[in-house]
């Protein structure tokens, strides 16, 4: 069975495409004054649930400080409308551009290196108006902001890195959960390929490895995973309403291999069945393993 047929499979099955019953019992059931590892917000308003996720954590104090430049890295790499579920909910960025200015921060800046036309990515995802509106900077891609740096990992060595991305006070990864031809699934830890400049492609060869050391590289203070709608087939890209579920939720915390690890349980995977999330575990990146975690569910 292959990748799509083991995802159809299991979304006939009913076992993927809303939140997955089978993790409650490890929803473990934390006092308001108490801040959960991992949190798995719903609601109706993408702002909301975002507010209410990060809330969960301790608030976004705990991540953002006076004065900090900040950069959220949503995925803006396709030319395509939030329904599609292609690109990071645009609702979702401005909440957490609201949330990093709320805390203190000094800048907070929106950038990507997308696939398609970047003017026709930002303004078709809706991100360029809801961020902008929300207080942040938009940055396009500047191929002169790209310098190579040394990553160190077993797979890669050195890439050119957008230098905005390396040298902000923080980092908060904000992607999208959907499907992809080679790495099965497109999360946070896929998400730093929008810093990475140079042939991209390449990475493809060695994909799970290449993803581990570049999130081993960059250290995010918060990811927040956009499941608002999830693309089911056909991604990255998506193009096709079908392939599209709404499931109204976000899900945050500071380790990315425990978000991701419960981004794939969204399409009835285990995280240990992604290379990426296995390897990232077994590299020290974090933890797959849900069930040593303090999660919280809240209801936006």
């Amino acid at each position: 069975m292959d990748r799509r047929d083991f995802l159809k499979t299991s979304l006939a099955a009913g076992v993927a495409l809303s939140l997955p019953a089978g993790l409650d019992p490890f929803l473990q059931n934390l006092g308001a004054a108490e801040a959960a590892d991992l949190a798995v917000a719903s609601g109706k308003s993408p702002a909301a649930v975002t507010r209410a996720a990060i809330d969960a954590l301790g608030g976004m104090k705990k991540f953002v400080s006076r004065g900090d430049i900040v950069v959220v890295k949503p995925n803006i790499g396709w030319d395509r409308t939030p329904e599609f579920a292609a690109t990071t909910n645009p609702e979702v960025v401005a909440a957490l551009v609201r949330l990093s200015l709320e805390a203190g921060a000094k800048r907070v800046k929106i950038l990507d290196y997308p696939v398609n036309d970047a003017r026709r990515c930002y303004r078709q995802s809706g991100i360029l108006d809801a961020a902008t509106a929300a207080g942040a900077e938009v940055v396009y891609p500047d191929s002169r902001k790209f310098r190579d740096m040394k990553i160190g990992g077993g797979t890669i060595k050195s890439w050119p890195m957008y230098t905005e991305v390396v040298e902000a006070d923080r980092i908060i990864n904000v992607p999208i959960a959907k499907t992809h031809g080679t790495s099965t699934l497109t999360l946070g830890m896929k998400n730093w390929m929008g810093v990475m400049g140079g042939w991209r492609g390449r990475i493809h060869q060695r994909i799970h490895e290449s993803l581990v050391d570049v999130s081993l590289f960059l250290k995010p203070s918060l990811v927040v995973l956009d499941a608002v709608r999830i693309l089911t087939d056909n991604g990255p890209q998506g193009g096709d309403l079908a392939d599209v579920k709404r499931l109204d939720t976000v899900i945050a915390g500071a380790d990315q291999v425990a978000v991701d690890a419960y981004g794939a349980t969204l399409f009835g995977i285990k995280g240990a069945d992604i290379g990426f999330i296995r390897l990232g575990h077994e590299a020290g990146l974090g933890t797959m393993d849900l069930a040593r975690l303090r999660m919280k569910k809240v209801q936006a």
